[in-house]
């Protein structure tokens, strides 16, 4: 019910047109038993004429078509419903998971985000399309039938209430045995998800050390699982049309065991007008006691894909109640510098991680100056640069851009002064000048200057060798391009922006010595006010930067320039010498 809230007004209103539609096809419905009663009675009684026969036959035909048409009417009021709701659902999901930090990203996992916005909102898209029609229709009809019905003969009352309540028992037993096994499936297609991403990412890993055996198996194991799963739900609700067919099929001998009972104590000359009156309430009663049980035959649809859509519902729910960890201010700082950047005594652990990764680390960038960040694999170099455009909040410290903690800057704000090349260089499906020009406000030509000035920058020339120049493809990913090109291109959107802040989070690690080299003194000639942070694991790459920080475990172990390093820090020194020689140094 609590994610109902998302229907539009629209919806509500086609709701109502629905629900009154569905009224009146129960109407039409619930009066066609009249006119077989007549017929019946007069049959019986061979009192009946051509004329009448043809009047309630007709009556008959006009109200099947009326049921018809309302529910063909209602069917597209229903239909448009569903998709517009689906449609909605999947745009806040969107949204919110937009919103997500790392460590929100990290607890739900990218696969199981994947089945929620895909699978899970299909599963409320089907039971909307089908359950409003059917969860107003059931128990209309069926409380309609009954007050019909009740004033019948107390036994065919009861007959009907004993079916009624044999069905119900059914389908709450097999909705309790089947809502943990379909809540089991959804977690096992995300596992499903997980594995089938990881084959098709890492396909030439696993092809390199022959490990497709050992991934299949992997992959059979929860494949497997989710298959007795969905084998046990179908099975088990595979019971519920025997049964239900079983019950109607008991209530419609019951209806000619009473009707027989009755005309059997019928005694005097009286006897054949009764027998006629109680033939003619039996043919009435028999449609209506069989649409109370179709009423609650069509619930069984709801029942098949209710416990799922729970199980989905909830997942759903999951998602759009998370409140992000990192939370932006409406109002807008004021700031008298550009392009400054300080860590006060900063500490940062990942979100159940334990003990900090970083600890102590303080610094401060003027504008227009490079700072480097050298150190060991796992020091916690991407770390540090990640709480500038806060990837992650610092567990402890300040953060400050321009003078102003980065927290206390709006989300857009914050955004337009930094520039960020990551680690792993993505690319998106287009072209490579809307990968290039990504995040722009509006569209540049073809021949902006700005464009030229970035793949100039990032030594991105190969571009123009391309059949198509700017406008060659990119395939999702960046698959068709190498490394080398990849990074790039993601340098060359990094310079782009024309940020106050610039992060080359180790983006120079595929270019080759010499494309390293004409690449940093492009971004020195080119981003002479601008700030750069320039994260490496060559000596070579860092070397001239103003300010050198060096990391060792978290903590800092040295800051100052090369000359300086050298000279007072032993861990830079061991760093450098590993690649340089002394004279090289």
């Amino acid at each position: 019910m609590k994610i109902l809230k998302y229907l539009k007004k629209k919806d509500w209103a086609f709701l109502g047109v629905g629900v009154l539609l569905i009224v009146f096809q129960v109407w039409l419905e619930i009066t066609m038993p009249e006119f077989t009663e007549k017929l019946s009675s007069g049959i019986s009684a061979g009192s009946i004429t051509m004329g009448e026969v043809w009047k309630n036959g007709g009556l008959m035909i006009a109200c099947a078509a009326g049921s018809l048409a309302a529910a063909i009417i209602c069917g597209w009021f229903v239909s448009h419903i569903a998709a517009d709701f689906a449609k909605t659902l999947r745009e806040k999901l969107f949204d919110k998971i937009t919103e997500f930090g790392s460590e929100e990203i990290g607890r739900f996992t990218t696969p199981s985000l994947i089945t929620r916005t895909t699978n899970d909102v299909v599963q409320m898209q089907m039971l909307v399309a089908m359950g409003l029609q059917v969860a107003v229709r059931a128990p209309v009809m069926a409380i309609w039938a009954i007050c019909k019905i009740s004033a019948s003969d107390i036994r065919w009352t009861a007959a009907v209430i004993i079916t009624v309540a044999a069905i119900v028992v059914m389908l709450a037993l097999i909705v309790g045995l089947c809502y943990p096994k379909f809540k089991k499936i959804q977690k096992l297609t995300d596992d499903l998800n997980d594995i089938t991403r990881e084959n098709i990412g890492g396909v030439r890993v696993i092809r390199a050390y022959n490990a497709e055996g050992y991934r299949e198996g992997k992959f059979e194991k929860v494949n497997t699982a989710v298959t007795k799963n969905n084998l046990f739900t179908a099975r088990t609700m595979g019971f519920l049309m025997p049964v239900m067919t079983l019950c109607m099929s008991g209530l419609s001998l019951a209806i000619y065991w009473i009707a027989a009972v009755l005309m059997n104590d019928l005694q005097g000359a009286s006897a054949m007008a009764e027998r006629a009156q109680i033939i003619g309430d039996m043919a009435a009663f028999s449609q209506y006691a069989l649409q109370v049980v179709g009423a609650f035959m069509t619930l069984i649809m709801i029942f098949i894909v209710l416990p799922r859509t729970m199980v989905s519902a909830k997942r759903i729910n999951e998602v759009l109640d998370t409140v992000p960890a990192i939370r932006y201010p409406s109002e807008e700082p004021s700031t008298d510098t550009a392009g400054v950047v300080e860590f006060k005594n900063v500490a940062f652990g990942f979100p159940g991680g334990g003990e900090n990764c970083i600890e102590g680390i303080s610094f401060k960038v003027g504008r227009g100056e490079t700072f480097a960040i050298v150190g060991a694999t796992g020091s916690g170099k991407t770390a540090l640069v990640n709480l500038i455009p806060r990837f992650y909040d610092a567990t402890e410290g300040e953060v400050l851009l321009d003078g102003v903690n980065v927290k206390e800057f709006t989300k857009e704000t914050l955004g337009g002064k930094i520039s960020i090349a990551p680690q792993k260089a993505v690319l998106f499906k287009g072209d490579v000048k809307s990968n290039v020009t990504y995040g722009a406000k509006e569209e540049p030509a073809d021949d902006d200057p700005r464009l030229a000035r970035a793949l100039s920058v990032a030594k991105a020339d190969f571009v123009y060798d391309l059949e198509a120049g700017i406008h060659a493809e990119v395939a999702q990913g960046g698959t068709n391009f190498s490394g080398g090109q990849k990074q790039r291109l993601s340098i060359a959107r990094a310079v782009f922006k024309d940020a106050e802040v610039v992060i080359f989070d180790d983006t120079f690690s595929a270019l080759d010595f010499k494309t390293d080299m004409l690449v940093r003194r492009a971004i020195k000639q080119e981003l002479k006010d601008t700030t750069v942070i320039i994260v490496a694991q060559r000596i070579g790459t860092i070397k001239n930067a103003d300010q050198i920080l060096v990391l060792d475990g978290g903590k800092s172990a040295g800051l100052g320039t090369h000359e300086e390093l050298l000279e007072t820090c032993p861990v830079y020194r061991e760093i450098a010498l590993s690649q340089l020689s002394k004279e090289e140094l």
